[in-house]
């Protein structure tokens, strides 16, 4: 591991300025929360900061807050809290599972939600140092004529990695919000919006720039008829990424559905959300032939690489298993 200053920051405020003055220096400066995948990638040498700032040190960051509308969770709040906190568990759905379906239970115990959401690519062309692969900085992606049974069927190009996180395509279902503290003050976007695909920028995974980090996740308690479903398919049921992942929530009324989110995981370079699908599932009773369609939609463009392809098969029934559970 490359020599590294750690630097622990007490407050939102001095994190954001040191992060800024950092790089107007050009020093290379990462920030680390629960620290379970940073360092790893700093001791494979795929990043080599010159300084950590450590967001751990600053109080107030970890917490779950009921409010009217819904739930507010701290950027430091462990993946455990999560999984484990009664007004998830009652209250969000699947939530609850999504974050118990993540990783080991001694990295739950360490990583954190806002962690979990800025995850980098686990392409094993990305992992390894030896290769100077497109997200890197890089000219070429390796996957499209390497080992590519676990890239992206849609959304790829020029880069084919899959995203990480198994809580972003649950928060995206459940329209979560994510707030951001930056040098120009805070906002709120949805969570949907904080991702890029590498069409925008092949060397980035979100929207955040220098100076900026997650403070907050607010999700909003789902609406009167809801129910939700998530399920991941893993190689091995023991710690594992998401082959392919699937959330979603119906709202029916009259036995018919008002309204639907469908948001895959392990598919794209960012969580999947499946619009079309969604706008086909409106007004429409749920059976088997209704479920089928809207996954024959959702995975409509969907171009598989000659290692992959078994991946639309299992996306189209994960989809039709999800929405046959919210009957």
């Amino acid at each position: 591991m490359k020599t590294f200053e750690n630097i622990d920051v007490k407050s939102v405020k001095q994190a954001v300025s040191l992060l800024q003055k950092l790089h107007n220096e050009k020093k290379n400066a990462l920030v680390v929360s629960g620290g379970s995948e940073l360092l790893q990638l700093m001791k494979d040498r795929v990043v080599t900061p010159d300084y950590l700032v450590n967001l751990k040190t600053i109080p107030g960051l970890s917490y779950i807050k009921e409010e009217r509308s819904g739930l507010r969770i701290g950027a430091l709040t462990t993946l455990t809290e999560i999984e484990e906190n009664k007004a998830v568990q009652e209250k969000l759905l699947f939530l609850s599972g999504a974050a118990g379906e993540a990783a080991s239970p001694q990295i739950r115990n360490a990583g954190t939600i806002g962690g979990n959401i800025c995850q980098r690519p686990f392409c094993w062309y990305f992992r390894l140092a030896s290769f100077n692969c497109l997200r890197k900085g890089g000219e070429v992606c390796f996957a499209v004529i390497g080992d590519n049974r676990y890239h992206a069927i849609l959304g790829g190009g020029p880069s084919y990695i899959v995203h990480p996180s198994d809580l972003a395509p649950a928060l995206i279902a459940l329209n979560a919000q994510i707030k951001i503290a930056g040098p120009a003050g805070e906002k709120t976007i949805p969570m949907e919006k904080f991702f890029i695909l590498p069409q925008v920028d092949a060397r980035r995974e979100n929207i955040l720039k220098p100076g900026e980090i997650v403070t907050e996740v607010q999700v909003p308690y789902p609406r009167s008829g809801s129910k939700g479903f998530y399920h991941k398919v893993r190689e091995r049921q023991a710690w594992d990424h998401a082959i392919v992942s699937v959330s979603t929530v119906v709202q029916s009324s009259g036995g018919g559905v008002r309204d639907a989110r469908v948001v895959l995981g392990g598919v794209a370079p960012i969580p999947w959300r499946a619009p079309k699908a969604e706008a086909f599932l409106r007004g429409k009773k749920l059976d088997d032939a209704t479920a089928q369609k809207a996954g024959e939609i959702a995975l409509e463009g969907a171009m598989p690489m000659k290692d992959n392809a078994y991946k639309v098969s299992l996306a189209k029934s994960l989809i039709q298993r999800a929405l046959l559970a919210s009957v």
